[in-house]
């Protein structure tokens, strides 16, 4: 089997899932994984597909054909899981400002974590005003990381750009 990773956006509108999921199936292909959401009036998403090595390319070439409704993107995947070391997860609350996202992913970066998912979302502050920003992170943590510097290093981090995070 291959593993495709497709990378889908579109202006928002009914139908866009069923015509990726039409030319899979048409190719017999698995949707295995996906992460599809509306943002701003555009739809995107990533969508994880198996298919027989044979079909690979006239899948392939099948979403090309969807240009016009969507943009579509395929990559070759791999079916190697990462498992070495643990997952670490991370929730960051604060008032939204530029920036947040650069200086969190930095400071994971600098102790060799690999971000595994990342979700962000900004509100309205309810009592307040202005608006929030949260973000969920889940990433991977090597055998060789020191957790307490790392720990210490999201603290400073906090303090400095006034937000919380917590580490679980």
């Amino acid at each position: 089997m291959t593993i495709l990773i497709l990378t889908v956006a579109g202006a928002d509108r009914p139908g866009l899932v069923a015509a990726v999921a039409d030319v899979v199936d048409a190719h017999d292909g698995n949707w295995e994984n996906s992460q599809l959401a509306e943002l701003a009036g555009t739809f995107a998403g990533v969508i994880e597909v198996s298919v027989a090595a044979e079909r690979s390319a006239e899948l392939e070439q099948a979403l090309r054909g969807l240009e016009g409704l969507l943009t579509v993107a395929v990559h070759t995947g791999s079916d190697a899981t990462h498992t070495d070391g643990r997952v670490l997860e991370l929730q960051v609350l604060g008032n939204d400002r530029p920036g947040i996202v650069r200086e969190v992913s930095a400071v994971l970066n600098a102790h060799a974590l690999s971000i595994e998912e990342l979700a962000t979302e900004t509100r309205d502050a309810a009592m307040a005003g202005g608006r929030l920003f949260e973000a969920s992170v889940r990433a991977r943590v090597p055998a060789s990381v020191d957790l307490d510097a790392l720990r210490a290093d999201l603290e400073r981090l906090a303090s400095e750009i006034q937000v919380d995070i917590t580490v679980a």
